[in-house]
C-alpha cells in the first residue's frame, strides 16, 4: 500500500506483437580484420534476394502481458515492461547487454570485475547525460574566463554532439584529422592542441569527444596503434574520453586494398603536417605482450577493438546504440564504462529520462532472449521461438555489416572509375620537321574529386578538386563549389549531398576549408538506387567541369543569396515531393 503504482491489470496493451526477420536474412561478408589490411576481397554486387524471398525468413515476436517466470533478469511482460521501473534499464534487457558488452564486445577489458553499463535514450542521450556529469556549465555573463571548461572533437564532427554541448558554455576545440580519423601528433594534431592551448580561451579541455569507427562525416577508422597514442596523451593530460562508436560493427575489409592502391594526392583527407616535433608520450599499456582473449565469435575477433580494451585508467565513456543496428525510432543505446562512472551518469538519469520506452526495451528483450523457461505466452525472434540469444544477434551483425559492405563497394567503383576529367587530343612527334610525319594521341587526366574508400560507417567523404575547373581562377572556389553543389539537386541529376559546411565545429573550419567536401550516404536510400545515384553524381560533376564562362555559374547561383545559403536549403521540408534523391543521408 505504500508503493504508488498503477494497477497492471488495467493496462490497455494484453499483448505485444511484431513479426520480424531471422539471424540469417542477410548474407554476410568475409571476416578479414580491417586493421591489419587485408587484401581478399568480397563480391561488390548487392544482394540478389528478393523482397518476398527476405521477408519470408521471419518469425513472430510476442512479449505477453504476463509472465510466471519469477526472476528479474529473465521475466519478460508487459506488466513489468510498461510499469516503473529502475534508471540502469528494464532488468533482462540491461542483463543481456551487459554480459554481452563484457564477455564478447570487449573481452580484453583491464576492468577489475568488468565494466558497467546503463542503458540509454541513444546516443545522444549517452553522450548529454557524460557531458553533464563530467563538466561545469559556464556563461560569459556569469564566470571568469580562466573557468570555461572544453570539449576536444575531430576538425570534422557529428554537430548533433557538438550542439547538445555548446548551451553548457564548452570551448569547443577541434583536432586535425588524417584519412584514420583524429591525430595525434603534427601541426594541429592533439599533442599540439593540449601542449600549445591558449589559456585565455579558458580551461586545457579535460574531454574528448570522438567517432573512431567509420567516423561521421569522414569514414576515418582508427587503428589500434593510434588510439594507443591518443590515449597516452589522454593519460598524459588527464582526459576523458567520450567514444561514440554507432558504426563499429560496419567495418569493412574490402576497403583495404583499395585504399593501399590510392596515391597520397587522391586522398580526400585534409591536408596536414605530421612531420612536426612531439614530446616522448607516457608509457601505453602493454596488452599485445598477452595473447587476446576471444570474444567467442570470429566476427567480433575481427573488428577493431574498442578504447575500452585500451584503459587500464577507467577513462573511457563508450557510447553505443541501436540505431543503426535495429532502428533510430526505437531511442535505445547504451554506456560502457567503468562502475564509479556509470554511477554518476545513473543518478543524472534518475533525475530526468529515467529508462528508455518499455515498449522498446521489451520488444527487444524478447527478440533477443525469448521466452524464458516457466515463462509462458511469449515468443522469441528465432525459428523454433526462442530468442535469438548472442549467437543470433552477431550472425544478425554480420549479416547488415554484409550488406552494407556491398553497397558501399557498388557505389565506390563508380565513384573511382568517374572521378577523371579526361582530355584527348593529337601532337605530332618530338622533332618531326616533315609534315607527314604522324601524329601521337596525348591524354591528359586531371582528378576532378578524391575520396578514400571508408574502412566502416555508412558515408563516403568527397573532396571537389576544384583547383582543377577551367574556372578555376576566374571564381572563387568556394562560390564554385556551391554553385556545385545546386547543380546535383537540378534535372537530370536530382540528387541531394551533404556540404562539408554542416560538419565544421568552428567558423574557421566552415570558412578555410569546409566547402571542399561532401558527404554521400549510401545506406539511407533504396538498395536498387545506390548505382543510379552514385551515376548522377559522377554526371553532375562531369558536367560542372565543361562550364567554361563566369556566366553561366552566375546563372546558377541567381537565387541563392547569403540569407537563403546552403545550411538553409539543407534544412528544407521535402514534404511529398521525392523527386530528389537523397544521398545525404540524416545520420
Amino acid at each position: 500500500m505504500t508503493i504508488g503504482l498503477p494497477n497492471t491489470y488495467y493496462f490497455p496493451f494484453d499483448t505485444l506483437e511484431a513479426k520480424s526477420a531471422l539471424p540469417e536474412r542477410w548474407k554476410p561478408t568475409p571476416n578479414n580484420p580491417v586493421d591489419p589490411p587485408s587484401e581478399h576481397l568480397a563480391s561488390i554486387s548487392l544482394t540478389s534476394k528478393s523482397s518476398k524471398e527476405r521477408h519470408s525468413s521471419s518469425s513472430n515476436v510476442v512479449v505477453p502481458h504476463f509472465s510466471s517466470q519469477v526472476d528479474p533478469l529473465r521475466k519478460i511482460d508487459l506488466a513489468s515492461a510498461l510499469q516503473y521501473g529502475t534508471a540502469q534499464g528494464y532488468p533482462p534487457l540491461y542483463y543481456f547487454v551487459r554480459e554481452f558488452a563484457r564477455n564478447n564486445m570487449h573481452p580484453n577489458h583491464c576492468y577489475r570485475g568488468g565494466p558497467e553499463i546503463i542503458l540509454t535514450c541513444g546516443a545522444t542521450d549517452g553522450f548529454s547525460k557524460a557531458v553533464m556529469a563530467l563538466s561545469n556549465e559556464w556563461s560569459p555573463e556569469r564566470d571568469l574566463v580562466q573557468d570555461r571548461e572544453g570539449l576536444l572533437c575531430e576538425e570534422f564532427a557529428y554537430m548533433g554532439a557538438i550542439q547538445s554541448a555548446r548551451p553548457r558554455g564548452l570551448n569547443i576545440a577541434p583536432v586535425g584529422i588524417d584519412d584514420e580519423g583524429m591525430r595525434a601528433s603534427g601541426k594541429g594534431g592533439l599533442e599540439d592542441v593540449l601542449a600549445n592551448w591558449d589559456f585565455s580561451k579558458g580551461r586545457r579541455p579535460h574531454l574528448l569527444y570522438t567517432v573512431t569507427i567509420g567516423q561521421n562525416p569522414t569514414t576515418g577508422t582508427l587503428s589500434v596503434q593510434r588510439r594507443q597514442e591518443i590515449y597516452a596523451l589522454c593519460q598524459k593530460y588527464d582526459i576523458i574520453i567520450i567514444e561514440d562508436d554507432p558504426y563499429w560493427y560496419l567495418q569493412y575489409p574490402t576497403a583495404n586494398s583499395k585504399r593501399q592502391s590510392s596515391s597520397s594526392s587522391s586522398s580526400s583527407a585534409p591536408s596536414s603536417s605530421s612531420a612536426a616535433s612531439s614530446s616522448p608520450l607516457p608509457e601505453t599499456p602493454a596488452k599485445a605482450t598477452k595473447k587476446p582473449k576471444s570474444s567467442g565469435y570470429a566476427f567480433l575477433d575481427s573488428l577493431v577493438p574498442s578504447y575500452v580494451s585500451l584503459d587500464p585508467d577507467g577513462r573511457v565513456i563508450r557510447l553505443d546504440t541501436f540505431s543503426k543496428t535495429v532502428a533510430p525510432g526505437c531511442r535505445l543505446g547504451w554506456i560502457t564504462a567503468q562502475p564509479a562512472l556509470v554511477e554518476r551518469i545513473l543518478r543524472i538519469t534518475e533525475t530526468s529520462t529515467q529508462q528508455p520506452s518499455g515498449f522498446v526495451q521489451s520488444m527487444i528483450a524478447e527478440l533477443l532472449m525469448g521466452p524464458q523457461q516457466g515463462g509462458g505466452g511469449g515468443k522469441g525472434g528465432a525459428r523454433d521461438g526462442k530468442g535469438w540469444d548472442f549467437g543470433g544477434w552477431v550472425r544478425w551483425l554480420e549479416g547488415l555489416r554484409g550488406n552494407y559492405e556491398r553497397r558501399m563497394n557498388a557505389m565506390c567503383v563508380i565513384l573511382d572509375e568517374g572521378k577523371w576529367a579526361v582530355k584527348t587530343g593529337r601532337r605530332r612527334s618530338l622533332g618531326a620537321a616533315d609534315e607527314d610525319q604522324d601524329e601521337w594521341s596525348v591524354v591528359e587526366k586531371s582528378p576532378m574529386f578524391s575520396f578514400d574508400w571508408p574502412l566502416g560507417g555508412m558515408f563516403v567523404w568527397v573532396r571537389l578538386r576544384l583547383e582543377t575547373h577551367p574556372l578555376h581562377r576566374k571564381v572563387a572556389l568556394a562560390r564554385l563549389a556551391r554553385a556545385q553543389w545546386i547543380l546535383w539537386t537540378t534535372v537530370p541529376f536530382l540528387v541531394l549531398v551533404s556540404p562539408g559546411s554542416i560538419f565544421a565545429p568552428s567558423d574557421n573550419i566552415r570558412n578555410e576549408q569546409a566547402w571542399k567536401y561532401f558527404r554521400l550516404c549510401f545506406a539511407a536510400c533504396n538498395e536498387d538506387e545506390v548505382e543510379p545515384l552514385a551515376h548522377r553524381f559522377v554526371d553532375g560533376i562531369k558536367k560542372f567541369w565543361t562550364i567554361k564562362d563566369k556566366e553561366t555559374i552566375d546563372e546558377i547561383l541567381k537565387d541563392d543569396d547569403q540569407e537563403f545559403g546552403m545550411t538553409q536549403v539543407m534544412k528544407l521540408d521535402m514534404g511529398d515531393d521525392t523527386s530528389t534523391a537523397m544521398i545525404s543521408g540524416p545520420c
